[in-house]
């Protein structure tokens, strides 16, 4: 295995691979051997060329920020000596690149299923959960015992009951409950929720009589509805109405389902220097198989695509879905603007220490996610994907607010790639798959996936192989995440707005 990778003939850097020492020698590609000015850490970089003050740096071909002050080969290049060169608002132009008439090759997983629930309503599952939904974090305690119980009650007969607790619903105004409302609507009609009870206080201004209207049509026999304040042992009422649910979830067995119905979140936690490089163009690359045999994935995390945006705009499928991501990220720098933030802020020190130096940086290496499929939708925060293929989500980067947010917009599965490791699911099965090797062996209870291996001895091809057939075990429950296995199953709802 070679010591440093360079990820395009234009770059001026090389990425460690091991950590090295000042002195040390490296020999590139031309075979002029470089000696390192400075002590770097593995995933760091490492300058192969001059670059002058106020000159852009390249990595994957693209910008990844500005040199602040003259740097000489074999440097160290991180914070301390390059800041980000985005600025402000910028404008961009609709160009057509991809034909309206686009032929689809045929896909070798064309024919491929899995065992998946059919709801009532043709929408498909991959769990045959309860899931408890209160409108008001007031009754977070009421339906915690509530689903505790009612999960030793019925193991077996379904997959779990869970509740998720959430501190809203209660005193918020205009958008910001509308917000929370959307949000927890599109969780109720999650179809790995095989049933639903909703439990409100009865004083909130998420109001159940309100939240059915957010919900919309749904069955009577799949959500039931609790006022705490009318029960006389609301506890005792909300197992009741738990036990309708569990036999009206056991009418549902397992059956073969084209993979075409599958949906997969796409999502990256603390990064390191090899994100880029290892798990990110993994998930990519199932991702675009994915979408070839006609499923779905969703991209979210939008400050994290500010340096990168061209590229998903070069790839939106037609001039209003252009117009779209450009408002996407525009409202985005607006909402940063609003707050008086700065929006190009660094990435969070875990990224820093992992070797990640500027925003453009984490996001050339966030939307590989996306691998290389067409962008046919841009979906606001809190609601459900309707078009197969590659949609854009709005939400945040915070982990657990666009997990949610992709658990909510109708996603399966959610592939979560992480260069520093988190132990933390989101409602659906969340697969932790690791950049590096070091930390798949270090944390067993949490990593799921091993990209690191792509360093060592698998192809790309392969572990495309791997994770793909992980995937199709998973949605047909032959298989489950850490985060399922250890109970962590969260929701974070996204804040903006007054409180009263």
């Amino acid at each position: 295995m070679n010591s440093w990778i360079r990820l395009h003939e234009d770059d001026h850097v090389v990425i460690a691979l091991q950590s090295f020492a000042k002195g040390d020698k490296l020999t590139l590609e031309s075979g002029l051997v470089l000696e390192l000015q400075d002590e770097v850490p593995k995933g760091h970089k490492v300058l192969t060329r001059a670059v002058r003050k106020g000159e852009h740096v390249l990595k994957f071909g693209y910008s990844i920020g500005v040199a602040k002050e003259d740097i000489e080969p074999g440097s160290w290049i991180h914070t301390h000596n390059m800041g980000t060169g985005l600025k402000g608002f910028l404008d961009y132009s609709y160009e057509q690149t991809t034909s309206p008439a686009e032929v689809k090759a045929v896909s070798r997983d064309a024919d491929r299923t899995f065992q998946g629930f059919i709801r009532e309503n043709g929408d498909v599952g991959i769990r045959n959960e309860i899931w408890i939904i209160n409108t008001v974090g007031c009754i977070n305690k009421t339906c915690e015992i509530v689903a505790r119980k009612a999960h030793a009650l019925y193991e077996g007969r379904v997959d779990g009951v869970y509740h998720f607790a959430h501190p809203f619903g209660c005193s918020q105004l205009g958008d910001d409950l509308v917000h929370t409302q959307n949000l927890l609507a599109s969780l109720v009609n999650h179809p790995n929720a095989a049933g639903v009870l909703v439990i409100g206080l009865g004083c909130e201004n998420n109001q159940i009589d309100a939240f059915k209207r957010a919900i919309g049509e749904h069955s009577a026999e799949r959500v039931k509805f609790l006022k705490s304040q009318e029960a006389e042992d609301e506890i005792e009422d909300a197992l009741g109405l738990v036990e309708e649910l569990v036999s009206y979830a056991e009418r549902f067995k397992r059956e073969l389902v084209s993979v075409s119905k599958l949906k997969l979140g796409l999502k990256c936690g603390g990064s390191d220097g090899l994100s880029g490089i290892t798990a990110n163009p993994l998930v990519g690359a199932v991702s675009d198989r994915l979408i070839e045999a006609g499923g779905t994935a969703i991209l979210t995390e939008v400050p994290e695509m500010f340096g990168a945006e061209t590229i998903l705009m070069s790839r939106a499928a037609n001039e209003q879905v252009f117009h779209k991501i450009v408002h996407l990220i525009n409202d985005f720098k607006q909402y940063f603007i609003k707050h008086d933030q700065e929006i190009y802020e660094n990435p969070s020190p875990g990224n820093k220490a992992g070797g990640i130096s500027t925003l453009e940086e984490k996001s050339l290496g966030c939307t590989q996610k996306g691998g290389h499929a067409i962008v046919r939708d841009v979906v606001p925060y809190g609601e459900r994907i309707t078009s197969s293929g590659l949609n854009l989500l709005e939400a945040p980067g915070n982990d657990l607010v666009s997990v949610t947010a992709l658990s909510a917009g109708g996603a399966h599965i959610v592939l979560f790639t992480t260069g520093r490791g988190t132990p933390f699911g989101g409602p659906v099965p969340t697969v932790k798959i690791a950049t590096n090797s070091e930390l798949a062996a270090r944390k067993k209870n949490w990593i799921d996936f091993n990209a690191g291996e792509l360093l060592e001895s698998k192809s790309m091809e392969m572990l495309t192989d791997e994770l793909w057939e992980q995937l199709i075990s998973l949605a047909s429950g032959e298989l489950q995440t850490h985060n399922e296995r250890n109970g962590f199953k969260e929701i974070a709802i996204f804040k903006d707005g007054v409180i009263l």
